[in-house]
């Protein structure tokens, strides 16, 4: 599907399975891209640890686009790439998907897990933040 809108060209290539697992360097490239809003293959690369060359960054962007994370428009002779969901959307699958995989589908289990290992870290206030969602929730389910 190609929309013209005046001198931008967008594509939709999405492959069936938008959101597949990504690689470390797939996640920084997303990473890069969340902090930017959108950006050309260079200034993905100028961001990346390891100084890859262009080619493997537009590669590892193509990859990016066919399964599903990024979209691309053409300005000009130039590709600017940008996240097809937002950070947030994409917080909360990676966090299902984190409950889901280690946690048997538990967020009572996950949080256990978070406590357990950082609530001597955690300070008043972030205790009082939790306690406050905790109430929250347990009005929302009622």
């Amino acid at each position: 599907m190609v929309l013209v809108l005046s001198q931008i060209r967008y594509k939709n290539n999405m492959s069936t399975t938008p959101h597949a697992a990504l690689s470390k360097r797939e996640r920084q490239i997303m990473d890069i891209l969340y902090r930017l809003g959108r950006g050309t293959a260079s200034d993905v690369r100028d961001r990346l640890p390891g100084n890859p060359s262009d080619s493997t960054v537009r590669t590892q962007l193509r990859v990016l686009e066919e399964k599903g994370h990024v979209r691309h428009e053409e300005l000009g002779l130039r590709y600017v790439y940008a996240p097809t969901v937002s950070r947030q959307t994409a917080r909360r699958a990676a966090l299902r998907h984190l409950v889901d995989t280690f946690f048997e589908g538990s967020t009572a289990k996950m949080v256990t897990a978070l406590l357990d290992s950082d609530a001597a870290r955690l300070s008043d206030d972030e205790l009082d933040r939790i306690a406050s969602l905790i109430a929250a929730a347990r009005k929302e389910s009622r």
